[in-house]
């Protein structure tokens, strides 16, 4: 994969910005928030469409409230996070302002995705927000996520986001210039990695956040990188204070580690969305979660087969009521209403062949 060419044909860019970058020891850093929307404006003018999660809520209330950072009592940072929230908004709203932009707030919490009915309407709202030309600003909803709700940290926030929005490309935004082959604070010759295309093979490089503000480290971006792999989008870390690192990291330039996705597989679930589909499957509701975590849809699933399609066309996946998926099918559709319901070891006795034993193959579905 060329990387340069790869970042710069990212249409849809997620950046994600820590606290350490946002929250400085005495005062919130406007400068470097200005920075960021002035670099988005230019994004924008150039056709991509950018999405921001912004940490922040917490260490700014508890600033604000005059209280000890980090306290280990969680209504007091959810205490915190209500007043910080405000004030961080304004601050955006403000930068944004000044650069002819407007910003929208998005608090999530994972029953947000979880939830299919809420997860649908909130993908059109962001939709909405795209198209009318809004700065989407999203955090998680601190102020009432438990433990059980919670997406744990921003890096995983980003990825989720980045990865049901079909979005190209994750920037995170961290106090160190990308993944290191050992840690650089103790390892004055440790070496950036410019890329990662194989994210196991360089977990034992990961470390814990150092900045004292902030709860990610190196291995909550790699659980990160993990997410936008399995959606097809790119991520790169790179050093928040470098100069113009959100637009450098979009337009390719070479800066910070670069986490390589298999080419075109956001280009091809964007077309699979768009195609009109040649049929539909019904499935069960096992088999609806299994779809809806981007897992291959087994005949075994499947109580209905509606239309008359040949393999390799598109169909739509409908659980209930709810469509929730178009993808590209295995089989046509006589075989696979005579297959309907049946486990794959099954498939070679019923149809005198197999081609294989899924009806959907994971990487052919896009979620809707």
């Amino acid at each position: 994969m060329d990387r340069r060419t790869a970042l710069k044909d990212a249409t849809r860019v997620v950046v994600k910005i820590g606290s350490s970058s946002i929250v400085r020891p005495k005062s919130i850093s406007r400068d470097f928030m200005d920075s960021v929307a002035e670099q988005v404006g230019r994004l924008r003018a150039e056709g991509k469409e950018v999405l921001v999660v912004s940490s922040g809520a917490i260490a700014i209330g508890l600033k604000a409230m005059k209280v000890t950072p980090k306290p280990k009592e969680i209504p007091i940072r959810q205490a915190a996070a209500s007043v910080g929230q405000g004030i961080l908004m304004k601050e955006w709203g403000d930068c944004f302002s000044r650069h002819g932009m407007i910003v929208g707030q998005v608090l999530l919490t994972m029953d947000d995705y979880s939830v299919r009915d809420q997860a649908v309407s909130l993908n059109n709202t962001i939709e909405s927000l795209l198209e009318n030309g809004v700065v989407p600003i999203f955090n998680e909803n601190d102020a009432i996520s438990d433990y059980e709700i919670r997406f744990g940290d921003n890096d995983t926030l980003s990825a989720i986001v980045a990865s049901r929005t079909d979005a190209d490309l994750l920037i995170i935004l961290s106090d160190v210039a990308g993944l290191y082959d050992a840690d650089p604070t103790s390892h004055p010759d440790a070496k950036l990695v410019p890329e990662v295309d194989d994210i196991d093979s360089i977990r034992h490089m990961a470390g814990k956040s150092v900045s004292g503000v902030g709860t990610g480290g190196m291995k909550t971006k790699l659980d990160a990188a993990e997410i936008c792999r399995d959606a097809g989008c790119l991520m790169v870390i790179a050093l928040s204070s470098a100069d113009d690192v959100v637009y450098k990291a979009a337009t390719g330039e070479d800066i910070g580690t670069v986490f390589l996705t298999s080419p075109g597989i956001s280009k091809k679930r964007r077309w699979i969305k768009s195609a009109h589909p040649s049929g539909t499957l019904v499935v069960d509701e096992g088999a609806g979660r299994a779809v809806l975590d981007h897992r291959s849809l087994l005949p075994v699933g499947i109580r209905e087969v509606r239309g008359r399609f040949d393999a390799g066309d598109v169909v739509e996946i409908v659980c209930g009521s709810e469509s929730i998926a178009k993808g590209i099918v295995g089989y046509d559709s006589s075989d696979l209403a005579r297959i309907a319901g049946k486990r794959s070891a099954e498939i070679e006795g019923i149809l005198g062949h197999k081609g294989h034993d899924d009806a959907v193959l994971s990487e052919n579905i896009a979620l809707l």
